[in-house]
């Protein structure tokens, strides 16, 4: 146990201000800020009664992109100013009833952050993954707008006149996780062309980054609208070339890079990656984490272009000095879940895998969430032809897991890794699967959300394992286990046809 646990179970069950607790390994939130723990409809009803929206994070302990925004948002003098605007409230995936509340709100990936009105109207979803000016003024947009985004984007594609601010939370809203809230998943993609077409060309920045999501979004349709590409490609290396507007809209540079390039690639647009990228990665107004994506991007793009080559040394230098450097500078707990767990990565994905383990092992006495960087150990053995040692660590990791969605995560994990590098392992894959199905029968939301996607990869995992029919007496045990599980839901329990489902894939 963590030696902080006695203190933020006081501060969660409401008996310690969250703002006093010691949050010095990175269990809690950062203080400063009154957090409503988990208790969502009591946030509301304060909401009500002050007449102020509900900022609602969404996230989880582990979780690199959550620990980011607590390290570069939550921290901030002025998103703490700006707090006293809304009541806010964390629901942890964890807690009780976590996922029943995610599937309720349409949460999935963490961090997932929403402003609603206090009778409950989602307002906008903000971006995490963008640098906090930017998240700062979408969240002050969202809590001045007239109009939630919903009805913004419905009087946007029906070519309504839309103010400057109007466009601009649009250009901010976090697609990535809408999860069809504000419309189909099917119809993300033409709806951001649509509104790259129709945003003011006077709106400059706003157009641009309307643009750039739009393009980024086509890549993987089967049937994408029909645009210009060389206006695109022309359009995409005007913002490479301009570091300012690069910056401003970094997130979408760095991570959709490799996404633009399979769709417009040619060979002045990949120089001009390779150049920003660059640029990006020795910014130090970028949060390192960022800087350590910008390098990640570059070794990516290298690799994809030089499949059969050795890495240039210059490269290699490159990284293990960003790393160094990354390692260095992260102190608080929150940075360093990002960081640490980034670099390991992009050790490994540039074949330095002795150093990304040494830098991982480092950090497991000192780390919040360990068990997140034995997932990293375990890839890393795997990459080696390790399957023993990466089975073990997937193992470690899963016996380490805390909270009831991350330990069904975890374990999901572990049967899958279990099935598919020591399928002869019988007594290994059962026991997992046990132990799976026993912690699935002590969390009071397993068959909600992300819990319930992880109890159907174990599912479809073990029945991949018996497509020949040599386990089907320990299918036909486990398939008992879990049945028993379902037993003791109630009957009018939303759970139970998920968990019934579940026993009757098993056997078929």
């Amino acid at each position: 146990m963590k030696r902080t646990l006695v203190v933020l179970s006081l501060a969660l069950a409401g008996l310690m201000p969250l703002a006093q607790a010691d949050v010095s390994n990175g269990h809690a939130l950062p203080p400063g800020i009154a957090w409503q723990q988990g208790d969502v409809p009591a946030a509301f009803a304060k909401a009500r009664s002050e007449n102020k929206p509900v900022f609602l994070y969404w996230g989880a302990v582990w979780c690199p992109p959550c620990n980011q925004v607590k390290s570069t948002i939550f921290n901030r003098p002025d998103f703490i100013a700006a707090a006293r605007q809304f009541v806010p409230v964390y629901l942890d995936g964890d807690s009780d009833n976590a996922q029943q509340l995610g599937e309720q709100f349409k949460v999935r990936g963490y961090p997932t952050m929403i402003l609603f009105r206090p009778d409950g109207t989602e307002i906008t979803r903000l971006p995490g993954e963008v640098d906090p000016q930017r998240y700062l003024r979408t969240l002050q947009l969202g809590l001045t707008t007239v109009k939630p985004v919903k009805a913004l984007l419905a009087d946007a594609l029906a070519g309504k006149p839309l103010a400057a601010d109007d466009w601009q939370l649009l250009a901010d809203y976090a697609w990535d996780v809408d999860q069809g809230q504000i419309i189909p998943e099917s119809d993300v993609t033409a709806a951001l062309v649509k509104l790259a077409r129709q945003v003011p060309a006077e709106q400059a920045a706003t157009a641009t980054r309307l643009q750039l999501k739009a393009l980024a979004a086509l890549v993987g349709e089967k049937q994408p609208p029909e645009f210009d590409k060389a206006e695109a490609r022309a359009r995409l290396l005007n913002v490479l070339a301009d570091d300012k507007l690069s910056r401003a809209n970094a997130d979408i540079v760095i991570y959709a890079a490799a996404d633009l390039l399979k769709l417009l690639g040619d060979v002045p647009l990949r120089t001009a990656f390779h150049g920003q990228l660059q640029r990006l990665s020795n910014d130090e107004s970028l949060a390192w984490s960022d800087r350590l994506g910008a390098e990640s991007t570059v070794l990516d793009l290298y690799k994809a272009e030089h499949p059969k080559q050795p890495l240039p040394a210059e490269l290699v230098t490159d990284i293990q000095s960003k790393v160094a450097a990354a390692d260095k500078a992260s102190a608080n707990p929150y940075q360093r879940q990002a960081v640490i767990t980034a670099a390991g990565e992009l050790l490994a994905d540039a074949g330095l895998l002795a150093e990304s383990d040494k830098l991982l092992q480092g950090e497991l006495k000192t780390s919040h969430a360990p068990y997140y960087h034995m997932l990293i150990l375990a890839s890393n053995a795997k990459a080696r032809g390790d399957k023993a040692a990466a089975l073990d660590w997937y193992q470690k990791a899963y016996q380490a897991a805390e909270g009831q969605a991350t330990r069904l995560q975890w374990g999901a994990s572990y049967v899958g890794n279990a099935v598919e590098l020591a399928p002869q392992d019988a007594a290994r894959i059962e026991t997992a699967a046990q132990e799976v199905f026993a912690d699935a029968a002590k969390s009071d939301s397993a068959f909600y959300e992300r819990s319930r996607r992880s109890l159907e990869r174990v599912a479809s995992r073990l029945k991949s394992w018996n497509q020949d029919g040599k386990h089907a007496e320990a299918i036909s045990r486990l398939a008992g286990q879990l049945n028993g599980v379902c037993e003791k839901l109630p009957a009018a329990d939303a759970q139970k046809p998920v968990c019934d489902g579940l026993v009757k894939s098993l056997k078929s």
